[in-house]
């Protein structure tokens, strides 16, 4: 019987769990008025650009550690959903400035309150010290750099 090391056991464990929590984190959040439009992935892209107020699709990919052709597919159904608007970069003809429409910023809003309640919710049974230490490892396993 070949026995796993730590680190396989670690990124296997890793897995499971993400693959557990997204399923609980979405249970959650469907008890919320969240427009099914606005899933986690792409209300981060709309958070980012709300932040920005204009941002380019390609400094999204780079601020995010997204492929920009996942970028454009957030953007292509947003753009179709009416959250963003495409306007062409002043600077750069062959660069696309996106902006968040007005009337989406409320949903925006509401999904993040959303998120942040269902976030509580799947997360009420580790005290506030055991998520700070589960944090602070993972922003280390995230600092690894991308090697492709």
């Amino acid at each position: 019987m070949m026995r796993k090391n730590k680190s396989g056991e670690v990124l296997e464990t890793l897995f499971k769990t993400t693959h557990q929590l997204h399923r609980l984190f979405e249970n959650n959040l469907s008890k919320y008025e969240t427009p099914v439009v606005l899933t986690g992935p792409r209300l981060r892209l709309l958070v980012t650009v709300l932040e920005a107020g204009e941002i380019r699709m390609s400094d999204i990919a780079l601020k995010l550690g997204i492929q920009p052709r996942t970028v454009t597919q957030f953007v292509d159904a947003l753009e179709k959903e009416k959250y963003l608007i495409r306007m062409p970069d002043p600077v750069d003809r062959r660069a696309t400035l996106l902006k968040v429409a007005d009337h989406a910023i409320n949903d925006i809003n509401q999904a993040r309150a959303s998120m942040s309640l269902a976030a509580e919710e799947t997360l009420k049974n580790i005290s506030q010290e055991d998520q700070e230490q589960i944090l602070n490892i993972l922003k280390l396993i995230g600092n690894i750099e991308d090697i492709n």
